[in-house]
C-alpha cells in the first residue's frame, strides 16, 4: 500500500471523529441515494436511460458518456468543498465524503443497468459498492480473504450472502475516509490559497472518479442471460 494511504489509514480515527456519519449505514445510504435520485439529480438508470437514448442504443458510448459526465460531477464537488481554505477542513471533510461517495456510486449503478443488471438486486448493491473500492484494493482484500470474489461474481453470484452486506459497507466505510485523509494531507499545502486547494482537489476528485469509472467498465459486464 502507498505512503499516502498507511498515513490514510493512521488518520482515519481522527477523521471519523470529526465526521461521525461516515458509518455503514452512510455507506448503504448513500448508495440508496445515488440510485433512486437526490436533489435535482435523477436515478443512476434515468441518467444512464438517457445517455442510452443520446447515444441512439450504443451502450458502450453511453457507458463513455456516463463516465465523463460523472467526472465532471466529481470534479465540481471537489473544487467546491476545498476552496474554502483550511479553516474549513471540520465542515469540508465530511462534505466531500458524501458528494463523492453519491458521484461516484450513481456512475457504477449507471453502468451496471446499462449492462443489463438489476439495481434493486442486493448482490448487484454489494457488487456497486466493491467496485467503488477500486480494481487494486479489490484485488488485496480478494487474496486476503476478506472479500469471497471481485464485483462481476458477486453481482452474479447465485444467492446473495446476507452477511456479505455488512462486511463490503465497513471496507467500504473505512477506504473512503482513508482515501479522504490521504488526500488531505496531498492538499494542505494548496489550501493555504484557497483557490489552488480548489484546484487541486477538483483535479483528484476527477481522476480518482475516472479511474473507478474504468474499473467499472472492465469489471461490471453484461449479464449473462438464462439458458
Amino acid at each position: 500500500m502507498s505512503l499516502r494511504g498507511n498515513v490514510g489509514r493512521a488518520l482515519a480515527p481522527k477523521i471519523t471523529s470529526a465526521a461521525p456519519g461516515l458509518t455503514t449505514s452512510f455507506v448503504r445510504e448513500a448508495l440508496n441515494r445515488a440510485i433512486d435520485g437526490v436533489g435535482p439529480l435523477p436515478g443512476a438508470a434515468a441518467a444512464a436511460d438517457k445517455q442510452l437514448a443520446e447515444q441512439r442504443g450504443d451502450v458502450d458510448r453511453a457507458i463513455h458518456e456516463v463516465i465523463e459526465n460523472h467526472v465532471r460531477y466529481a470534479g465540481a464537488q471537489g473544487f467546491l468543498t476545498n476552496v474554502g481554505g483550511l479553516v474549513t477542513a471540520a465542515v469540508t471533510i465530511p462534505a466531500n465524503v458524501t458528494g463523492l461517495t453519491l458521484v461516484q456510486c450513481r456512475m457504477i449503478a449507471g453502468i451496471a443497468h446499462l449492462r443489463g443488471h438489476d439495481l434493486a438486486d442486493p448482490r448487484v448493491r454489494n457488487a456497486i459498492l466493491t467496485t467503488l473500492l477500486g480494481e487494486d484494493s479489490v484485488a488485496t482484500l480478494v487474496k486476503k480473504g476478506k472479500l469471497p470474489a471481485p464485483p462481476m461474481a458477486l453481482a452474479t453470484a447465485p444467492a446473495h450472502d446476507a452477511g456479505l452486506d455488512k462486511i463490503i459497507q465497513a471496507e467500504v466505510g473505512a477506504d473512503l475516509v482513508a482515501r479522504v485523509a490521504g488526500k488531505r494531507l496531498a492538499v494542505t499545502v494548496g489550501r493555504r490559497v484557497p483557490v489552488v486547494g480548489g484546484l487541486v482537489g477538483m483535479g483528484a476528485d476527477g481522476f480518482a472518479t475516472w479511474k473507478v469509472g474504468r474499473y467499472a467498465d472492465r469489471e461490471i459486464l453484461a449479464r449473462p442471460k438464462p439458458r
